[in-house]
């Protein structure tokens, strides 16, 4: 054995996901494969990337059915969705084979122009890079530079939307801590490696529920859908954002839907299960609805 070899030490970890060593290197367990965008033969949905930053290197994939792509005629305006694909704040990205399959389904089911968002991830990045990453694809959106965007984007109907912690970068939707004391330890520890500083799981970046946490009545939206699973360990954090959003005096429409007897972003890890077409259409409905 090299008696030059130099053992690392760990600083933090999520076993079968990421390690972050004392030396500052990250070992990424999970989420790292990738697949190009392309035209997708059984959706017929393409699909390119984007950079919405250059200075932060910040990219998008966006997806559009072909039919409508590649029309001279069709200027159909579609709704957008602004998706933060989940991973823990730390793996996975927009190019995905899970979200790249997701993203091509739901914009073919809908139909709608999807704009999935490739955001720092930490711990390179800690938060609040992801939720600045947010508003930078908002604000792309809204600026309507490109031209599918400009050409059938329908920017009165912009949803935001994500999984686990995506949907914690579209408006982090969490507040109840399950009870066991060594869960919420653990997920105490994450949000202290993510965000650094943070007061832990009441910090109002963390839990738009909390006294510390500005009002739910002024969300700037006129419509939300909360989706959540009944053995999901996160249940309870999407139940109670439902719940303070209705008793907040917020005036737009709020629907809660919970899948039984499926779990964290069953629809995701089961893609072609009935429970997950069934959440898909749920989905399409929502987002196609005017």
């Amino acid at each position: 054995m090299d008696n030059c070899t130099t053992f690392e030490e760990v600083d933090f970890e999520v076993p079968n996901y990421f390690r972050y060593y004392r030396s500052g290197r990250v070992e990424r367990l999970a989420g790292t494969a990738i697949v190009p965008p392309s035209l997708d033969p059984i959706t017929g949905v393409e699909s390119r990337d984007v950079v919405l930053d250059s200075s932060t290197a910040v990219s998008a994939r966006l997806y559009l059915p072909l039919s409508i792509s590649i029309s001279s005629i069709d200027n159909r305006k579609l709704p957008v969705v602004v998706y933060f694909h989940g991973g823990g704040f730390c793996i996975e990205s927009a190019a995905s084979p899970t979200y790249h399959h997701h993203l091509n389904v739901l914009t073919a089911l809908t139909p709608l122009l999807a704009v999935s968002v490739d955001y720092r991830l930490a711990p390179e990045h800690r938060l609040p890079a992801a939720y600045d990453d947010g508003w930078t694809a908002l604000h792309w959106v809204l600026s309507r530079s490109d031209p599918w965007v400009a050409r059938h984007g329908d920017l009165r109907q912009v949803f935001l939307a994500g999984d686990s912690a995506g949907a914690n970068i579209a408006h982090q939707p969490v507040g109840l801590e399950p009870a066991d004391p060594v869960f919420r330890a653990r997920m105490n520890q994450r949000w202290w490696f993510t965000c650094p500083g943070a007061v832990g799981p009441d910090d109002p970046r963390w839990n738009p529920t909390g006294e510390a946490a500005p009002s739910l009545a002024g969300l700037g939206c006129e419509r939300v859908l909360v989706t959540v699973a009944e053995m999901d360990y996160l249940k309870h954090r999407g139940r109670l954002y439902y719940e303070k959003l209705k008793a907040s005096g917020w005036e737009g429409e709020a629907e809660l839907v919970e899948t039984a007897e499926e779990g964290h972003v069953f629809h995701l890890r089961e893609p072609e299960s009935a429970k997950a077409l069934a959440k898909l259409r749920l989905l399409a409905a929502f987002l196609g609805r005017e």
